[in-house]
């Protein structure tokens, strides 16, 4: 095993009870995630999944609270380190300059979600059960100087 770390983002956006969701591929295989990236060197996590998000799919979101944290030790041999954010998502039309990444974005019901076979990991599914069972934490509970 590696002892590489990596620390990531996730946003969980909602309207209008769907989520918005990206399709991207992985080892040349489509895989739906929900807009998510590595943290950046001097950046905030909250940064983080403002900019991840808006990178991924052309939206500007409105952080509301923190879902939870994860450890994934993939099996590439790297743990991913993931906080995971719910966020709204005011209507808008979104930039058409994704990243290179991203096949295409979509809003999904979590149902929708649950009942897909290609999930990025088993991360995508953790976060909607998060969300259905109405975990949440204040954005507080993560400290960050400016």
């Amino acid at each position: 095993m590696s002892d590489k770390i990596h620390l990531t983002v996730a946003t969980i956006c909602i309207r209008d009870g769907k989520m918005l969701m990206v399709r991207e591929y992985e080892n040349d295989k489509l895989v739906i995630n929900q807009p998510a990236g590595h943290i950046e060197p001097g950046e905030t996590f909250k940064g983080a999944a403002l900019r991840e998000t808006y990178e991924e799919t052309g939206h500007k979101v409105e952080l509301e609270a923190v879902l939870g944290m994860s450890a994934y030790p993939a099996p590439n041999g790297i743990t991913y380190y993931r906080i995971s954010f719910l966020a709204n998502c005011p209507e808008q039309t979104p930039s058409s300059d994704l990243d290179p990444e991203i096949e295409s974005i979509v809003w999904m019901t979590p149902e929708e979600i649950c009942d897909a076979t290609n999930h990025r990991s088993h991360l995508v599914q953790m976060d909607v059960d998060r969300y259905l069972s109405g975990e949440r934490f204040p954005l507080e509970i993560i400290s960050e100087s400016p």
